[in-house]
């Protein structure tokens, strides 16, 4: 402003500003630019900042379809499933009761074999003829003496398994052991029987009447 304009309006009444106003007048700073930043919320409520609000999430009637309703041969087949399930079941659990019952009387019925069967066996640790038999689909053997082979043919000697050992014993024996348990009971001669019934029956192991001793 030039002083000759500067006059005038002093001449009216302006007042111009001192230097020392001019000093002490704040300043207003320029703030940066936030170009590139979301806004920050504005405080609400006395001044807590309010979280921005999220869109709702679908329902799940919205988000799953609707399961279509049963039919009468889904049910009928489901119960059939559920009835088969039921009985295999059963039958699993009677089968493994049956099993036990038959190991506790197989138990049983070899400890009552085996009070039997205490200082009864007829085996002679000196014999040495070997008696071949069939026994569990194998052929077993035992060592008898020319007496207890002719005796073993005829029929009044048997032989018992017990524990792995093959025990000779008399016809008495034998009879109470089958009643017992049957499947101990390895070999036991019918006399009567033909002797193709019994392919171990051979002459060679028929001892000579001459010959016992």
């Amino acid at each position: 402003m030039s002083d000759s304009l500067r006059d005038q309006l002093l001449g009216l009444g302006f007042k111009g500003a001192s230097k020392a106003q001019a000093r002490d007048k704040p300043q207003v700073r320029e703030r940066p630019s936030s170009r590139g930043q979301p806004p920050s919320p504005r405080p609400d409520n006395g001044g807590t900042v309010q979280p921005a609000r999220r869109p709702p999430l679908p329902s799940r009637s919205t988000a799953r379809p609707a399961k279509a309703p049963r039919t009468q041969e889904d049910i009928d087949l489901a119960r059939a499933y559920a009835i088969r399930a039921q009985r295999e079941k059963t039958e699993r659990i009677e089968a493994e009761r049956a099993k036990q019952e038959e190991a506790r009387k197989r138990r049983e019925a070899k400890a009552r074999l085996t009070e039997l069967l205490k200082d009864r066996s007829l085996n002679d640790p000196a014999a040495e003829i070997v008696r071949h038999f069939a026994y569990g689909d194998k052929i077993k053997r035992v060592h008898v003496t020319a007496e207890q082979l002719i005796a073993l043919n005829a029929g009044q000697l048997g032989v018992v398994q017990l524990d792995g050992r093959y025990l000779l014993v008399d016809a008495a024996t034998l009879a109470q052991a089958e009643a017992i348990f049957a499947p101990a009971v390895a070999l036991r001669i019918d006399p009567n029987a033909a002797a193709a019934d019994d392919p171990y029956v051979d002459p060679r192991y028929q001892v000579p009447d001459d010959m016992i001793w």
